[in-house]
């Protein structure tokens, strides 16, 4: 399973930052759709990523009708607070099969005004909500993209991952 990022118009350099470092570490394709709200050589979007951004699979649109033009065909699982779909339905996050290897494609708008509400409309069935108190805005950018990759490898079985850490003074681990 390959997991694609999709960030709208993202805002703030240490948000991608932070996200590239998490599409860096589970191997998941950071797919960045402008107008960027910074320039990539941003100091604060390289801070955020430090040596894991040189490994990262990014690809650039100019804007929503190049990536649509390129990804229209796709499942895309939109996250908004306004999704009908939970996060813990069984239901989401259905792996896309159109390609040789499955995918799964999670997107996410700027931090300022999320998703534009064309795409939400577009979409119904497949906008997802992160569960979150009654009145609560949003999560941050960053947190959000991490919570549906790790709920998404959860759910897969994390193939590929290493799943247990080195504990000092222990042989067997």
């Amino acid at each position: 399973m390959h997991i694609n990022i999709v960030l709208f118009q993202p805002e703030i350099p240490q948000n991608t930052g932070n996200i590239s470092r998490t599409c860096s570490v589970t191997g998941s394709t950071l797919h960045l759709v402008g107008p960027l709200g910074f320039s990539l050589d941003e100091r604060h979007l390289r801070r955020a990523g430090l040596d894991y951004w040189d490994g990262l699979d990014i690809r650039r649109y100019p804007d929503t009708d190049a990536f649509f033009a390129q990804h229209g065909t796709r499942r895309i699982w939109y996250f908004s607070q306004k999704g009908l779909l939970s996060l813990w339905d069984d239901d989401a996050f259905a792996p896309d099969f159109s390609d040789i290897e499955p995918q799964i494609w999670l997107a996410f708008g700027c931090e300022s005004r999320g998703l534009d509400e064309k795409i939400l409309l577009a979409h119904p069935d497949t906008v997802v909500r992160i569960p979150m108190l009654e009145g609560m805005r949003s999560l941050n950018l960053s947190n959000a993209v991490a919570i549906a990759v790790y709920e998404v490898l959860r759910r897969t079985g994390g193939q590929g991952l290493l799943k247990t850490g080195r504990f000092p003074g222990r042989d067997d681990a």
